[in-house]
């Protein structure tokens, strides 16, 4: 049995989320906080057999795409931020990061 923890775009979460249960997969969903864009994201938290892992990567991958945004950057710490002039950049968000840990064990009360 495998434990899959994968972080996604909240824009991505309800999709995802429809996905899985269409595919008897059964998840956990965390809200969470990004920390380079401090932006929403969603944590699921999905236990499966070993051998629904691959389909269970194939369905984050097929519902979680990167996107390109323009947001502003943050303004520079202890500089002078009376010249600083905040330019938007583009950056790609969105996809999973995805962690599969092993679990030694599995209890459902």
């Amino acid at each position: 049995m495998k434990l899959i923890v994968a972080i996604v775009q909240d824009q991505d979460s309800n999709r995802l989320s429809k996905a899985l249960m269409e595919n008897n997969f059964r998840a956990t969903k965390l809200a969470t906080t990004g920390g380079f864009l401090r932006s929403g994201n969603t944590t699921f938290m999905i236990g499966t057999d070993d051998d629904r892992i691959e389909m269970a990567l194939e369905i984050i991958k097929k519902n979680c795409q990167s996107r390109e945004q323009l947001v502003a950057p943050v303004s520079p710490m202890g500089g002078n931020a009376d010249s600083y002039v905040p330019f938007p950049i583009q950056v790609e968000v969105g996809g999973a990061t995805v962690f599969v840990l092993p679990v030694e064990q599995f209890l459902q009360f």
